[in-house]
């Protein structure tokens, strides 16, 4: 053990430099706004969509109240404006201005507001914390999800003994519909099992993504691997039992772009890259072709109908519907409203009236027309852009053209990837948490393009920001 005493030529050694108290508690904050987005279908089966709005709208009010005094502290000039995603703002305005010309008014009024509470919560964490705080609450957060997840179906299937409804409410002597139930006990009889979210599908999407975020915080150099690993077996065994087509698709996609990112950080001259490319394009059309031409083959080895699960008659069925209101749409919301007139008893799975069109293209284009389409292919399109490069580009802001990669960066391109394969069969990445993600990584890409150097890589917009030097 060292010895520090007069005679020492060397410095005693200091503790290492603390973060605000103020800087902690908005980490924590971010931590359970991501958890509320996430687990939205939590909190609305636990205590209604009464209790679930409040909530969100609470939350949002809490964002403002911490973020509007701290920018009106800091300098005009410091925010860069110029950097905000201007493409998904536009399609927020539009979508808030349709409830000029919306068939369902109140629907787009409800909706609308949820979807700006999303985007204010997604600018606001953006602009307070760092590209590696950002990941780490998403980390937690995930934790949360899972760890929840797997406590609330050891719950029901060995002390409950039966399924849940939402809300807790006790189950009806007969049998009902089991697409009503909030966890359906099926964690000990190799079911299908949903967690606190409520459906295998949307739990099958959160256990990818958790297995993206802990697989980069890995690559980072993190600490606690150990603990890391046990999380993402736990997402792992999630993902499997959840048993979702989509998912599984979403995970191929997610894989291929892993790949390519991996192999473009190997070229070394343009060349190279430009081979990758056209190899990978060539791949891409006989994949598409071969699922196209042999879809009966492959979906039934996956145990699904050619059809989609009938999602090729609801994307009929919108388009009718649509092509009523071509250009503009015929109002905004996402998700549909089930209890509105205008959707009430229109598209029924099992009982239950559909709330998205099971396709993000055919839910725009259904609700903002044509002028909608172009805004969000505006918005993925430079999203899709800016993450690419950012994940395949070396960190550079002078003449040094020789820094090591950073790991962080390949996460917004992967999660771009999985959205992207995700709307083709839902409209998750047009609400909720799927445009959470949308807009950080949009807002925060343009603001700090390189990992660890940028403006709020360097001091926070929210006063209590952190007292250490970040990780280069």
């Amino acid at each position: 053990m060292a010895q520090i005493s007069r005679l020492s030529v060397s410095p005693a050694p200091t503790a290492p430099p603390r973060e605000a108290t103020g800087h902690l508690f908005l980490r924590g904050y971010v931590i359970l706004v991501l958890f509320v987005t996430f687990a939205h279908t939590a909190v609305f089966n636990l205590v209604g969509p009464i209790g679930s709005t409040i909530t969100l709208g609470v939350l949002t009010a809490s964002t403002l109240a911490i973020w509007i005094p701290a920018l009106a502290r800091q300098r005009p000039q410091r925010y860069p404006w110029r950097r905000l995603p201007w493409a998904a703002l536009a399609y927020v305005a539009f979508a808030l201005l349709s409830v000029a010309w919306s068939q369902w008014p109140a629907a787009t009024l409800l909706t609308g507001a949820l979807l700006l509470s999303i985007t204010v919560n997604a600018l606001f964490i953006a602009a307070s914390l760092s590209w590696h705080e950002i990941i780490r609450a998403l980390g937690s957060a995930f934790k949360w999800i899972l760890g929840l997840s797997l406590l609330l179906e050891l719950w029901v299937s060995l002390v409950l003994r039966a399924p849940l409804l939402p809300n807790f409410f006790d189950a009806p002597s007969e049998k009902i519909n089991p697409h009503w139930y909030w966890v359906r006990n099926n964690l000990l009889d190799g079911g299908r099992i949903q967690g606190i979210v409520g459906n295998s599908n949307v739990l099958a999407i959160l256990c990818i993504i958790a297995l993206v975020v802990f697989g980069v915080l890995m690559a980072a150099g993190a600490r606690r691997r150990g603990t890391l690993i046990a999380w993402m077996l736990l997402a792992a065994f999630l993902f499997v039992r959840a048993g979702s087509a989509t998912a599984a698709a979403c995970a191929v996609a997610v894989t291929v772009v892993l790949i390519t990112v991996l192999l473009m950080r190997r070229a070394r001259v343009p060349e190279q890259r430009t081979r990758i490319y056209i190899a990978y394009a060539a791949v891409a059309v006989a994949l598409l072709a071969t699922v196209w031409f042999g879809r009966d083959v492959l979906f039934s080895a996956l145990g699904r109908s050619s059809d989609l699960t009938g999602r090729l008659d609801i994307w009929q069925t919108v388009l009718t519907r649509a092509a009523q209101h071509p250009v503009i749409g015929n109002g905004f919301s996402s998700p549909w409203v089930p209890w509105d007139p205008g959707f009430a008893g229109w598209i029924d799975d099992h009982g239950i009236t559909v709330f998205h069109a099971h396709n993000m293209w055919v839910d725009v284009y259904f609700q903002l027309g044509a002028v909608g389409v172009i805004l969000m292919i505006a918005t993925y399109l430079s999203l899709v852009w800016r993450s690419w490069f950012f994940a395949v580009d070396r960190p550079r802001w002078d003449l040094n053209a020789h820094r090591r990669y950073s790991a962080l960066a390949v996460l917004p391109t992967l999660l771009v990837a999985l959205l992207l394969t995700q709307g083709l069969a839902e409209s998750g990445p047009i609400m909720l948490w799927g445009w959470m993600l949308v807009v950080l990584f949009s807002a925060k890409i343009k603001a700090v393009p390189l990992v660890g150097v940028g403006l709020s890589e360097r001091a926070n917009l929210v006063e209590g920001g952190p007292r250490r030097k970040q990780a280069p």
